[in-house]
């Protein structure tokens, strides 16, 4: 695993170096941020949406081109990340256990949170 991701490391900066366009982007969704480029597969708080549905995120923190970054404040105006929704579903499930010493009180409850799998299809400001 370690191996992996270095070449993965190395792959990228040897792309830098040979002048590849890299744009990255960094937006917002469900309280979290998430740094993408396109092509890329992310986990995200639940999206509505069925696999195949074109998403919109328009909550542009930052976007990198070929090295020339943008920031915004806090959003970036016009600028959108376009994804594809590849797929819907819940996490492992949680045990949540609560217990209360020399009070014979025990609760189980599970939980399994959802989640949306998007594919990055283009990012454009």
């Amino acid at each position: 695993m370690v191996q992996r991701e270095i070449f993965e490391t190395y792959t990228w900066m040897a792309s830098l170096e040979e002048g590849v366009d890299y744009m990255y982007a960094v937006f917002e969704t469900g309280g979290k941020q998430y740094r993408v480029s396109t092509g890329d597969f992310v986990f995200v708080e639940k999206v509505d949406g069925e696999p195949g549905d074109e998403v919109v995120l328009d909550k542009v923190l930052l976007v990198s081109n070929k090295g020339e970054v943008q920031v915004g404040k806090p959003y970036i105006e016009g600028a959108k990340v376009v994804a594809k929704v590849a797929k819907q579903g819940k996490q492992k499930k949680l045990i949540v256990f609560k217990y209360k010493a020399k009070k014979n009180y025990r609760k189980k409850q599970g939980h399994r949170q959802p989640y949306t799998k998007l594919s990055i299809e283009s990012i454009s400001v």
